[in-house]
């Protein structure tokens, strides 16, 4: 009777123990190194988002930093687009930021890109923030209209140190889903 007894503890501790270890997650893989020139970009949730935006544009032909993209975001983030595919359902790509550069960097660079923040909602519980930045995209500072409306969702870390962009997860605006007005700029 003592063992068995015994032994429904036994497997009532290993049972409840169980989920506790496969929710661990595991270590982040290093990041990028420090890299004092990019210290200002993450020293504020303002001049980490400047630093997204600013990183990503430029004109046709013209490199891009992606050693400083790369410094902007934590060992462990994604970058999330979101489209609709042929059947109406929506679809949601995670990459991380290397996938990011591999996948648009070149056309990035090939048709020239521009991307500004004209609006932000920001909330932020402690060491973590979640920033709706509304953006307007041309392919050149001189064109008089965007190419491209929408929204990025980006969920920001703040270790103490310095910030860390965590995701990035945006949708565009398209004529059945367009950006509301607590979205945009105030007049």
């Amino acid at each position: 009777m003592r063992l068995s007894i015994l032994a429904f503890f036994t497997g009532l501790v290993l049972a409840t123990a169980a989920p506790a270890v496969a929710q661990t997650p595991p270590s982040p893989a290093p990041g990028p190194t420090p890299n004092a020139a990019y210290a200002a970009d993450v020293a504020t949730m303002d001049a980490i988002i400047a630093a997204l935006y600013d990183v990503i544009s430029g004109d046709a032909g013209q490199d891009r930093d992606w050693d400083r993209m790369r410094h902007l975001f934590h060992p462990s983030a994604q970058l999330m687009p979101t489209s609709t595919n042929p059947q109406g359902l929506g679809v949601l790509t995670a990459i991380t930021p290397q996938g990011y550069i591999d996948r648009a960097g070149p056309t990035l660079i090939r048709d020239g890109f521009h991307e500004r923040e004209i609006a932000r909602r920001v909330e932020r519980f402690g060491r973590i923030a979640h920033v709706f930045s509304t953006y307007d995209a041309r392919r050149a500072l001189t064109d008089a209209e965007p190419f491209v409306r929408g929204i990025n969702s980006i969920q920001l870390f703040d270790d103490g140190a310095r910030w860390w962009i965590v995701s990035v997860y945006w949708q565009p605006e398209t004529p059945t889903v367009t950006l509301p007005s607590a979205y945009l700029p105030i007049p």
